[in-house]
């Protein structure tokens, strides 16, 4: 498998300035939007006779689950066919949902940290096979040499961290969700950025040998967004918005804020059940808050789970790296090859949840306020999902978006009007 792997990375690298230079490559841009989605896109647009029943499932889908809000998009052949957003984007505010607001994402975050890791490896900038730790790694900062008592840690590649089998472990709390245990046990009065905590949690014993399994880790892909800010001398959120978002076509796309009273113009506001209580504020301040507005800090997320974005515009940064040939790729045929290799249920594969050809891509994410959904089918079409409410199911309830998806797909697949809202 890896050896596999390897041989796509030697590819990707040995080609990369062929595919820079090609007038067919990422250089060509005529089929892209030069207008802001989120500005132009408008329910009514998606508004046809054929689909009013499809629509109506939706309805009684948010009033079982008690959603809010819900936005969703449809692609087909890299043509979004439909964007709409139903119910309330404010409830407050009697503002409902359009096309054109975004939401938070959750771990959806990660398929564009992986994109921007395979942009970097084309580049040159690094390899996947490149260890994170120690003296000849990426992340070589002497805090952090100084906080490694076991050996392990030297063995993690940034492959590993693509394929959460860096054994990092959530034995102890998941360092991204459990900053007021971390401030106390380390006698913090403010919650530690990121190299603080890094340099924390580098002190706990990995929970597998880096390559030999795998264990589902928020952490890691934290360790990617560091990185990315290694290699390049910017920030996550600016060298991802200038290299990967804005060539894609994707100029709305943000690092979410942790409270209401921070949130972009055209985001909206986030739910939490009904019966949910009060929840402590991550940064220990004794104050008691909705769990999606404080209770966890999701900028510090990074690219991990804190980007902010339409379904329409996720569509479109899709397209562009799906292989198909209607909207040019901003990667090389050989890395999103390498994203999208499939090897076997056990193996994630890099970004996305999971590529089995015969039931097509998925990427998912869920925490307080939201739920995300991307499913790219064997057929072409992509369907996203995005809600502004989280419900008591946690991450399985992408698994009940999954059967709406193949419902409605059932009953109205063939009844989506033939246009193209990328270019409406």
């Amino acid at each position: 498998m890896r050896n596999r792997t390897r041989i796509l990375c030697s590819l990707t690298a040995a080609f990369s300035l062929l595919v820079c230079c090609s007038c067919g490559g990422r250089e060509n841009r005529e089929h892209r939007p030069t207008v802001n989605l989120n500005k132009v896109l408008t329910n009514a647009m998606s508004d046809t006779a054929d689909l009013k029943g499809m629509e109506r499932k939706i309805r009684n889908f948010m009033q079982e689950w008690q959603l809010k809000g819900v936005s969703l998009a449809v692609m087909r052949g890299d043509s979004l066919y439909y964007a709409k957003g139903f119910g309330w984007a404010d409830q407050g505010k009697e503002e409902e949902m359009g096309p054109g607001h975004i939401l938070r994402i959750a771990s959806v975050s990660k398929l564009i940290t992986a994109t921007g890791i395979m942009l970097l490896q084309e580049q040159g900038k690094l390899s996947l096979q490149d260890k994170v730790f120690g003296p000849e790694g990426i992340l070589k900062d002497s805090t952090y040499l100084q906080s490694i008592t076991e050996k392990n840690y030297y063995r993690i590649t940034v492959e590993d961290l693509l394929r959460h089998k860096g054994g990092l472990t959530t034995t102890g709390g998941d360092p991204m969700f459990s900053t007021r245990s971390i401030m106390a046990n380390n006698h913090l009065k403010e919650a530690p950025d990121h190299k603080t905590l890094l340099r924390l949690v580098l002190r706990r014993k990995l929970g597998f040998v880096p390559g030999t399994s795998q264990s589902y880790s928020n952490l890691g892909y934290l360790l990617l967004s560091m990185i990315i800010e290694e290699v390049t001398g910017q920030s996550y959120e600016d060298w991802t918005q200038e290299n990967i978002l804005r060539p894609a076509g994707c100029r709305d796309m943000h690092i979410a804020h942790n409270y209401y009273k921070e949130k972009y113009k055209n985001e909206v506001r986030n739910y939490v059940p009904s019966n949910e209580p009060l929840y402590p504020e991550y940064n220990n301040s004794g104050r008691k808050v909705e769990r999606c507005y404080g209770g966890n800090d999701i900028t510090a997320l990074s690219g991990a789970g804190a980007w902010v974005a339409s379904p329409a515009e996720l569509a479109l940064f899709v397209a562009s790296i799906d292989g198909r040939p209607e909207i040019p790729d901003i990667l090389s045929q050989e890395s999103i090859d390498a994203m999208t290799e499939y090897f076997d249920k056990d193996t994630f594969s890099f970004g996305w949840n999971d590529t089995n050809p015969a039931v097509g891509w998925t990427r998912s994410g869920t925490f307080s306020g939201t739920s995300a959904l991307i499913k790219y089918f064997p057929d072409g079409e992509c369907w996203i999902f995005v809600t502004n409410t989280s419900t008591w199911k946690g991450p399985s309830f992408s698994r009940i978006t999954a059967s709406l998806f193949s419902e409605l797909r059932r009953g109205w697949g063939d009844k989506f009007p033939k246009q193209d809202l990328f270019h409406e």
